[in-house]
């Protein structure tokens, strides 16, 4: 198998907010819903569960990573890229949107093959997912499979090649 470029969403699908930590999914959900200072505060954010390992395992099985953030500022990314660095995600570039572009926008630059994101529960649900733009879209087709916010990978296989099976949402 060629090696797949995976795209992992950041912010609700591999890294949140310290006061996340310990809590059930739902009360996630509602803690970013409301905003307070841990969900802004982008330096403190800690891996969802087992997104460490996962990545680590896709990494160990060829694929090429790479992250997207939800920050559009470069001093902001920075932070996201201290957190992973900080907590051990493996190396990769992290993208972002640069003026007038939208997520899919960012993913086709990008050449990613597959994008794991959350549902955006928080903010809206799927139709705010940039499953929801790729498809619309013209380009490239991208995988996308499409877990619950702040639910972590650990439900995702280890093995790359495995995240195209069909049974997996995509």
């Amino acid at each position: 198998m060629t090696a797949v470029n995976i795209m992992v969403f950041l912010h609700g699908t591999a890294i949140m907010h310290a006061a996340a930590a310990g809590q059930p999914r739902a009360e996630r959900v509602r803690q970013s819903r409301r905003g307070g200072p841990s969900v802004r505060d982008f330096a403190s954010y800690l891996p969802a569960e087992a997104a460490v390992r996962k990545v680590a395992a896709w990494q160990c099985g060829g694929a090429q990573i790479c992250y997207l953030s939800s920050h559009r500022a470069a001093q902001d990314v920075a932070l996201d890229q201290d957190v992973l660095a900080r907590h051990g995600f493996p190396a990769g570039q992290v993208y972002y949107r640069q003026p007038g572009e939208s997520y899919a926008d960012v993913v086709r630059r990008a050449r990613a093959g597959l994008l794991i994101e959350d549902d955006c529960e928080s903010i809206g649900g799927v139709a705010q997912t940039t499953r929801a733009s790729l498809a619309a879209g013209p380009g490239p087709a991208v995988r996308c499979i499409v877990v619950p916010e702040f639910g972590g990978l650990a439900h995702l296989p280890d093995d790359p090649a495995q995240l195209w099976r069909p049974t997996l949402e995509s």
